[in-house]
């Protein structure tokens, strides 16, 4: 890797070779070690799974499991009392494992277990940390780990998937809060429900959220105690299974929001002090503990913790076929300091001591690991920080994730709409902001996931529109606030999605306008799942005003989806001005108009786009959309030729643009009755 491209692509990255060759170096020498010197693959090394926790065999059962600091460990659970008998004794075998075999008739599908585990001065109770299936008391709310095993196991029927990315177009969503009941939802209600309508929109792929077995649903998902049990609350593994499948089956892959940058404190449910230490999978001292997160941080440091962790991105992608991971807090991953109070405003923030290279190395393991398992799988990276070669793949000196969150694009929409008067959206910076990214890495554009929508925040439409959402979002019921806010809401996910140079994401209900924020039951709001759902019945009722943000934005996920390899296509600038607040780009055959200002509207506005006939094929303003059906949608416009730009194949395309709208033109054709009229300028 000596001659890496990452700096080749960008040679202000040549001053710190020497540290991105470090990290490099450290990672072949880490994957040689544990492939034992190339002897097996990653993917080999990588399956813990098969060999710790519970699996029948054809004698019996077997259980093992890794507790270095334990003395004795007992199984326990229905079928023995909950009592500790000596032949429920595991035997300690060599480098901290320890294992049982046990006859066939002793466990049973749905029996209930744990271990009790013996350590110097202690004892506890404890979730086997390789557990497959943990489930809930609905009376004493205790967890227990479950035996899994059904006579008709779930059998895949699609066996060979891959996903579309070409664009990739994202639904992030949570399968407990997808159901309009106050309640919780499962994975079948998700497969019935939601599913189709996310097919009926155009997206070609979802992205799950609280997967990964947590004790406390509030948490959203991200205070994991069992790694590879997927979440009860929703159901079986089974309808997991279907889900995953039937979603295959529709064309749309599964993105899992996989937790591995820290876990849950917890003792009895999780890791925290497993054997009855505090190092076994953690780190001591004050990096033990995420000063901003309440907990844990894993020592990537330790062979036995890669082996889980990366045991565990393969475990979701054989068991259950995802098709790949969003890794949550990369950004706390790869600096000691977690990133907290850092300005990250040059390259000297990246390479310095403050990097974590232990962590860095497993990131650079998982991408590898992942794409060794299956080649079309897809890595994206949550990290705020901005560092170099994130999303950039391994053989050119990177980290390997296919694409990295650009969380810089809802920060800044947040920041426009609070800060700025209408009269101050300056299309030169909206342009700056959704084009800003390196150019060698892909990644997600969104205007707002769900971390934009948590209790104590807003959602982009509820900024724009706040209470008097609850009063005049019926057809009919004419608002100016309503107006602003619905024309602005599409105008905003057009810039966002349509500049994309990699994907698109949108947190579900979002795309209708869900109002309110998302709150998850906890003491403080009397348990209520109010506001841990969606209201599908605001975008499903044809008399409010929901359904037009809802059906622009199936029509412009299907403008950008129908155009292949639209996220590769060439951004072309055709015009920008802060004074008018009109800002036009071209990708492929379409042209893309904005008129941000609130109060003028232009007439015969001229671009300077290719030769030949356009016709619009998405407009803001359009009235199915809720706008004014100020431009006619039928007009054919032809653009006028100028000398001046002959060689270059390019003429004048006279538009009116009204007030807060933008639209979308695709090139048809050169008109043979193409005007030769003089050329024009821009009415300013």
């Amino acid at each position: 890797m000596k001659s890496l491209r990452l700096i080749k692509n960008d040679p202000w990255l040549e001053p710190y070779r020497k540290a991105i060759e470090g990290r490099c170096d450290y990672f072949l020498c880490k994957e040689k070690e544990l492939t034992q010197n190339n002897k097996i693959s990653l993917s080999d090394f990588a399956s813990g799974y098969l060999y710790f926790g519970l699996h029948p065999t054809k004698t019996g059962w077997v259980f093992r499991e890794w507790a270095p600091g334990a003395s004795d460990i007992y199984v326990i659970g229905d079928f023995n009392g909950w009592k500790e008998q000596e032949a429920f004794r595991l035997t300690r075998i060599e480098n901290g494992v320890f294992e049982i075999y046990l006859p066939p008739d002793t466990l049973h599908h749905k029996d209930l277990y744990k271990l009790k585990i013996y350590w110097e001065n202690g004892e506890g109770e404890r979730i086997p940390a390789w557990t497959q299936r943990v489930v809930q008391d609905e009376r004493t709310h205790i967890f227990s780990a479950q035996v899994w095993n059904p006579e008709k196991p779930y059998q895949f029927k699609i066996h060979s998937f891959i996903p579309n990315t070409s664009p990739l177009l994202i639904y992030e969503c949570h399968i407990g809060m997808a159901t309009k009941e106050e309640k919780i939802g499962t994975y079948k209600e998700f497969t019935r429900n939601v599913l189709p309508r996310i097919k009926e929109d155009g997206y070609n792929a979802i992205q799950i959220m609280a997967i990964q077995e947590h004790p406390y649903y509030g948490s959203f998902g991200y205070h994991v105690s069992n790694f590879f049990a997927a979440s009860s609350r929703f159901g079986t593994p089974d309808d997991l299974k279907e889900l995953i499948d039937t979603a295959h089956f529709m064309g749309i892959a599964v993105i899992m929001d996989i937790v591995h940058s820290h876990a849950v404190k917890n003792e009895v449910e999780g890791l925290g002090r497993f054997d009855g230490t505090y190092t076994q999978y953690f780190h001591s001292g004050t990096r033990r503990e995420h000063p901003a997160w309440d907990s844990l941080c894993f020592d990537y440091g330790k062979n036995e913790v890669l082996h889980f962790l990366l045991s565990n991105c393969k475990f979701w992608m054989e068991e259950y076929k995802f098709d790949g991971f969003r890794f949550d807090g990369v950004t706390s991953m790869l600096y000691y300091s977690h990133g907290l109070g850092e300005g990250f405003s040059n390259y000297d923030d990246y390479f310095n001591a403050n990097q974590d290279g232990d962590a860095i190395c497993y990131l650079t393991l998982a991408n590898q690991l992942i794409h060794q398992v299956n080649p079309h799988a897809i890595t994206i990276a949550e990290e705020v920080s901005g560092m170099p070669g994130l999303a950039a793949p391994v053989r050119f000196g990177g980290y390997g994730f296919d694409y990295r969150m650009a969380m810089n694009i809802p920060d800044y929409w947040i920041k426009i709409i609070k800060e700025k008067k209408d009269q101050e959206w300056h299309p030169s910076s909206i342009w700056w902001e959704m084009t800003n990214r390196r150019k060698d890495e892909k990644t997600i554009s969104y205007v707002e996931s769900h971390d934009q929508a948590l209790v104590g925040d807003k959602t982009i439409i509820f900024r724009l529109i706040d209470s008097e959402m609850y009063w005049h979002m019926t057809v009919g019921n004419p608002n100016m606030t309503i107006d602003r806010g619905i024309a602005l809401h599409k105008m905003i996910r057009l810039v966002t999605a349509s500049t994309i140079n990699g994907g698109y994401l949108n947190f579900m209900g979002n795309e209708f306008g869900h109002p309110e924020w998302i709150d998850f039951p906890r003491s403080d709001n009397a348990w209520s799942y109010k506001y841990a759902r969606r209201q599908w019945d605001l975008i499903d009722n044809k008399n409010l005003k929901y359904k037009y943000l809802g059906d622009f934005d199936k029509a412009m996920i299907t403008l950008i989806g129908n155009v292949k390899k639209f996220q590769a296509s060439i951004i072309y600038k055709v015009w920008d001005n802060d004074s008018d607040q009109v800002l036009a780009y071209r990708r492929e055959d379409l042209l893309f108009v904005y008129n941000f200002n609130p109060i003028l509207s232009f007439t015969g506005y001229g671009l300077l786009v290719p030769l030949g006939k356009y016709k619009i094929t998405l407009n803001t303003d359009d009235p199915v959309f809720g706008g004014f059906g100020s431009i006619d949608n039928s007009v054919e416009y032809f653009t006028i030729e100028d000398p001046l730009y002959k060689d270059e194949n390019k003429g004048w395309i006279k538009l009116y643009l009204p007030a807060r709208t933008a639209i979308a033109l695709k090139k048809l054709e050169l008109s043979d009755t193409q005007s030769n009229a003089k050329p024009i300028t821009h009415n300013l």
